[in-house]
């Protein structure tokens, strides 16, 4: 694993690689990260706040933060409506976190190990349903303005991609990031699925 000192976007949504993810930016030290990141061509970590904020007031405790975070890469930026400046992230290799430090400006930096992105695995013949669920929801309107490059034939794009687009629990989307295995990860998504249309 390569390990780096990785400045890091906690933010109370799960990225997953592969995922596209619009964001508000409007703390300084966030437009700082922005900034560095489009002049450097660099990108950050993402990570899932386990419990906390993502704005951090005076007096408030610090964020708990998941172990496994997401390399992240602007793609996309643009000036909102609201006057604030927008970006799209795209999800890339997962890292594991480990102690975490604020510097002057408040961002977050921490040591992260970079996981190499696992080699493409084949989709097996009882996962075709997850591949027309992905295929139905490219259609959404809000989905094809995404973008969204994903190889169905592939396990783990198809498992990354559905479980970023599909409105599960934040809390779930961090259990499938931290899986090691493709057909684990097409797994447990079925048994969420299955969960979502037995209370629907």
């Amino acid at each position: 694993m390569q390990s780096t000192d990785l400045p890091l976007f906690p933010l109370s949504a799960v990225l997953l690689p592969y995922g596209r993810v619009p964001l508000q930016i409007f703390e300084q030290r966030y437009l700082d990260l922005v900034r560095d990141c489009m002049k450097n061509d660099s990108g950050f970590g993402v990570v899932w706040i386990r419990r906390g904020e993502e704005v951090i007031r005076a007096g408030q405790g610090r964020q708990q933060l998941g172990e496994v975070g997401t390399m992240a890469r602007i793609i996309d930026w643009d000036q909102l409506a609201n006057g604030l400046l927008g970006i799209t992230i795209e999800g890339g290799e997962r890292f594991d976190l480990g102690a975490t430090r604020i510097a002057a400006n408040g961002l977050v930096l921490g040591e992260a190990s970079i996981r190499e992105s696992p080699a493409p695995a084949p989709v097996a013949d009882m996962w075709s349903s997850l591949r027309d669920i992905l295929e139905s929801l490219g259609e959404h309107p809000q989905v094809r303005r995404m973008g969204l490059a994903i190889d169905p034939d592939d396990a783990w794009q198809l498992g990354y991609g559905l479980a970023q687009l599909l409105p599960l629990d934040e809390s779930l989307k961090y259990e499938l990031l931290t899986l090691d295995n493709a057909d684990q990860l097409l797994d447990q998504l079925d048994l969420m699925l299955s969960e979502i249309s037995g209370e629907a």
